[in-house]
């Protein structure tokens, strides 16, 4: 059945069941920056799977509610992502998720779907950007908070390689705009960008690193997705850490591509 827009907020998008080994979980943490001696990250010995490989899981979310007809999903662009983690992922098994279309907002010249996917391990929602497509009398949503934060008092490079968004799309995230030049250029892209949640992996692990706690012991993380990153280009990851939270932005040249971070870590 072919839902609208005005529709398609409270659809259910079902069950899906992921099963994955430490191979898995390897490639995603090298694909966000792991090094190799990163022991409990990349050897399967004493494994842990960075918190954030959720946010990889749930896609298939995503995919089910582009294929419900309501917009086209190659004309579609990743714009935040919210992640709660309940438990820690084990490094390697089965993980029963759920997932639905919570909200979808009508910003007039664009339209925002959130879409939750829920699992006894984690809450992961993504708003997708629907450029072009709004006007259609829809809720405009929430607005956008400007709440003070803290200057950055940390701050590291990440330089990204020229072959990271063919790399990344291996952890589950198919989306042509990574790879296929023509989908590139019709979403206004000189060539493929990489993955919004690539970089979002590798902010999580570099911020960790940053305040002294492990990456694996993230239990929240919210963030805009604001600016594309090009394969290649060098990220510069800024952070602040003040009451318990972590403040975060990052930036590739001039641009910030990562805008409004907050994160929470257990305490090591």
């Amino acid at each position: 059945m072919t839902l609208s827009l005005a529709d398609l907020a409270g659809a259910d998008l079902g069950e899906h069941t992921a099963t994955y080994d430490d191979t898995a979980v390897i490639l995603y943490a090298l694909a966000v920056g792991a090094a190799p001696d990163d022991l409990d990250l990349v050897y399967e010995r004493d494994l842990r799977t960075l918190p954030t490989y959720a946010c990889a899981l749930g896609l298939w979310a995503v995919e089910a509610a582009g294929r419900l007809g309501a917009y086209d999903p190659k004309r579609s662009l990743h714009a935040s992502q919210r992640l709660v983690v309940r438990k820690p992922l084990p490094a390697w098994g089965t993980i029963v998720m759920t997932g639905r279309v919570a909200n979808v907002y009508d910003k007039g010249k664009a339209s925002i779907v959130e879409i939750e996917v829920t699992s006894e391990f984690f809450t992961a929602t993504y708003n997708i950007f629907l450029p072009g497509v709004g006007g259609w009398g829809g809720d405009r949503g929430p607005s956008s908070s400007a709440a003070e934060r803290p200057e950055p008092t940390h701050s590291t490079d990440f330089q990204t390689s020229p072959n990271l968004a063919a790399l990344y799309r291996l952890t589950g995230d198919r989306h042509p705009v990574h790879i296929d030049p023509a989908v590139a250029k019709s979403n206004g892209f000189d060539r493929p960008i990489l993955h919004g949640l690539c970089t979002v992996g590798i902010a999580a692990r570099e911020i960790a690193g940053q305040v002294g706690v492990h990456p694996a012991d993230l239990k929240e993380l919210d963030v805009r997705l604001s600016a594309p990153v090009l394969p290649g280009q060098k990220l510069r990851i800024a952070s602040a850490h003040q009451d318990g939270r972590v403040y975060f932005e990052v930036a590739a040249g001039e641009a910030v591509v990562l805008s409004g971070g907050t994160a929470m870590f257990h305490a090591g």
